[in-house]
């Protein structure tokens, strides 16, 4: 069985969305004649820890954790923030929101010297170890995943090392993203460097969704376009167990994972007021449920909110739960982020309420998630600002639910196209190629 090297940071126990990825890859890739071994980090300093997820490691899995330098204890002195308090939940400010003197500095340190990521302080001791791993193991390839884009820069060396091929995955965009610092001149021209360098000098480069890869094309136009290749985030159906929604004459709606700063609920929160002022909706046959992890305005905006009695708000719960929860709901809400370029953003947690099968309220532009929601016929998309068409939206859900006996249908056929099988199996097709062309 050929064997590929899988450069991570975020691997179990981290939790959040972002780990499936990289998981469900090594859980499936075994089917398609590759052996993962992981190259991860030891005690990382993640935005949120799930222990349940370690159970999920594959047995077929060789996972090596090493040392990592890891700067946030000083940031989080430096806001005032408490010791365990996660870093990413309030680093992407609405508009016009002024950051406090200790987050200007902190974020100024961050900025300057932390290039491409905090995650830096890792690169010495993947390297030294990726080397060995390389070496004990007989790898055939390599794969990274990012972000932090410090595991591109690991996976480069590494390919520099030993000449093996290298496949760069990316769940976002690198510079200029929203959750990316704003550098002044030389530490982002440096970040720039580093970015072009990566694509430019890997044997593929994947992506979660397409307008990542428009993004590197913009910034790298006479890049090869035949090594840029789109593999969509998924959903592995072995993790939704047989439950249905509550019957309990309750229209619940419910939201899984982060909201700060642009990707906040405000209008959709409005819609449903009115909804209540007017009488379209029974307060007391409502409800809206929100699980996971909130940024104190968002918080504030749980609290201000006329239907607070209505709003149960969940801290971030394990994986299995938060799917379990999702199977309960009656419809989901999702809320893709205010930002420019919002349009190409697919959240990798649309595809798990794909799995769910249970209808989509969706926040977004007209653009990629729009196209999914439509493809599957999953729900109704509604432009973030527009509050009487998120009202109308969350009316006419409410009422075909708990009045109108609908039964959801989605397009199951166009849904099973991001099983996480399906889409590991292409990247081992991938690694073939790559092999096969070095």
């Amino acid at each position: 069985m050929k064997k590929v090297l899988i450069v991570t940071y975020y691997f179990p126990p981290s939790g959040g969305p972002g780990v499936q990825r990289v998981l469900k890859f090594v859980k499936y890739l075994p089917e398609s004649g590759w052996q993962p071994a992981v190259l991860t980090v030891r005690d990382g300093d993640y935005p949120a820890r799930d222990e349940s997820l370690l159970d999920e490691i594959p047995s077929h899995a060789v996972v090596y954790r090493t040392k990592i330098f890891e700067p946030y204890r000083l940031y989080r002195k430096l806001t005032g923030k408490p010791p365990n308090a996660p870093v990413d939940v309030e680093n992407i400010p609405r508009s016009g929101k002024k950051k406090s003197a200790s987050e200007r500095v902190a974020e100024l340190i961050r900025s300057t010297f932390f290039i491409p990521d905090a995650r830096i302080g890792w690169y010495p001791y993947a390297v030294s170890e990726g080397l060995e791993i390389i070496r004990r193991e007989g790898i055939d390839a390599i794969y990274s995943s990012s972000p932090p884009y410090t595991t591109a820069l690991i996976a480069q060396k590494l390919h520099r090392k030993t000449g093996l091929p290298w496949i760069a995955g990316f769940r976002d965009p690198w510079t200029g993203f929203l959750s990316t610092p704003q550098r002044w001149f030389f530490p982002a021209a440096i970040d720039r460097y580093l970015e072009a360098t990566v694509f430019k000098s890997a044997t593929m480069v994947e992506a979660a969704w397409r307008g990542i890869l428009k993004d590197i094309i913009k910034k790298i136009p006479d890049i090869d376009c035949q090594k840029l290749i789109y593999l969509p985030n998924g959903f592995d159906s072995e993790d939704y167990p047989n439950v249905q929604p509550r019957n309990d004459g309750i229209f619940t709606v419910t939201y899984t994972g982060s909201m700060y700063g642009k990707r906040n609920p405000q209008t959709f929160l409005q819609g449903v007021e009115q909804a209540v002022q007017e009488g379209s909706v029974e307060r007391e046959q409502i409800k809206l449920k929100f699980i996971g992890r909130f940024g104190g305005e968002v918080k504030e905006m749980f609290q201000q909110c006329s239907i607070r009695d209505r709003i149960e708000e969940v801290s971030y719960l394990p994986h299995s739960r938060s799917v379990e929860e999702l199977l309960q709901a009656d419809a989901l809400l999702l809320v893709v982020d205010e930002a420019d370029g919002s349009c190409e953003i697919v959240p990798g947690k649309v595809f798990e309420y794909l799995g769910a099968e249970r209808p989509i309220i969706a926040l977004a532009p007209e653009g990629a998630v729009a196209e999914l929601i439509r493809e599957t016929n999953a729900g109704w998309v509604v432009p973030n600002r527009d509050i009487a068409a998120i009202k109308q939206a969350f009316v006419e859900c409410y009422q075909k639910t708990l009045y109108h006996n609908h039964r959801f249908e989605p397009n199951r056929e166009a849904i099973r196209r991001y099983d996480r099988r399906e889409i590991t199996r292409q990247l081992a097709v991938l690694l073939d190629n790559v092999i096969r062309r070095h």
